[in-house]
């Protein structure tokens, strides 16, 4: 896969590095021979990052038009209207089937370009009243840490893009490919909550203590059980509302949200590492039936546990 990341004067290191990181990491874990990324620019030309480096090791915006992955890791925080120029290449990269990828504040790139006219995107929270007055064909979900249509996919701020880039893994090579990318780069493959996480009162990250940490570490090895509000709830000496509030604040989502989401993980992990029938695999990660599996996971990933297996089965 071809991965074109656009630069640009006074861009910050981490924002150009994280998709260069993460992708980069795919290859030398030797995930899959095929992937290489490129930096390009609107002129060709060198860019200076905003920390005072400069970095000339960079193409033009014929790269676009030869990448399966467009990447707009950022924009300025002024939301200077992007050039004619940049919108056009957007659009075309789009229309020749490229992903279009607008990380943090690189939605703005891509709203004005008029892909996401009619979708929903997200971008950094301090961004998301100018991106709704600036293009209001896109409806903009503020909570959401990334949005993924297939064809295009925007992600909220700075750190959310390692979660939107890791996704992207997870989309094209499979859990075990992410995970694996995850587990080298010391980051959580798949981090829990939203962007409103991060509005006006950050919450701090679980150290691992407490009821509420040692209830789902409990959690999650006991999936094939009965993991009812109430049980849970039970397990952590805790009311349910005191328990289902305090969760909510922990993780950022409910404990039936969190719960699905840990067995239908373990279930992608199962289905790529072992010939266990789907019977079996609902079984063990705690789904009521196959039927009920079947349900959630075609819910969750618009495809099949078997269409998936075949997918992303580790080859021997």
């Amino acid at each position: 896969m071809r991965i074109a990341i656009h630069a640009f004067d006074g861009i910050t290191m981490f924002h150009l590095g994280t998709p260069l990181l993460v992708f980069g990491e795919v290859a030398r874990q030797g995930l899959a021979d095929d992937w290489s990324t490129v930096v390009w620019s609107d002129t060709g030309g060198p860019v200076r990052t905003t920390e005072g480096l400069l970095i000339d090791d960079v193409s033009g915006p014929e790269a676009a038009g030869d990448a399966d992955l467009v990447i707009l890791p950022s924009w300025p925080s002024t939301f200077p209207r992007p050039s004619d120029d940049l919108t056009g290449v957007i659009r075309a990269a789009h229309g020749h089937g490229a992903t279009i990828a607008g990380l943090c504040l690189g939605a703005f790139p891509m709203a004005h370009s008029g892909i996401l006219d009619g979708r929903e995107a997200v971008t950094h929270w301090a961004g998301t009243a100018q991106l709704t007055t600036d293009c209001r064909e896109v409806t903009v979900r503020p909570a959401a840490l990334y949005i993924d249509h297939g064809d295009v996919l925007t992600s909220a701020g700075t750190a959310s893009a390692l979660d939107a880039c890791l996704h992207i893994v997870r989309t094209r090579l499979g859990a075990a490919a992410a995970t694996t990318v995850a587990r080298h780069l010391v980051i959580a493959p798949h981090r829990e909550g939203d962007q409103a996480q991060y509005i006006e009162r950050p919450l701090p990250a679980s150290d691992g203590t407490g009821p509420i940490a040692e209830t789902m570490a409990w959690a999650l090895e006991h999936l094939d059980q009965r993991l009812s509000v109430g049980a849970l709830a039970a397990r952590a000496q805790m009311s349910t509302r005191n328990f289902t509030r305090r969760f909510r604040e922990t993780a950022g989502t409910s404990p039936a949200e969190w719960v699905l989401a840990r067995r239908l993980d373990e279930s992608r992990r199962m289905l790529e590492t072992t010939s266990w029938s789907v019977s079996r695999i609902a079984a063990v990660c705690g789904f009521a039936s196959p039927v009920t599996f079947r349900q959630n996971f075609a819910l969750a990933y618009a495809t099949t546990p078997t269409s998936y297996r075949r997918r992303f089965t580790a080859p021997d």
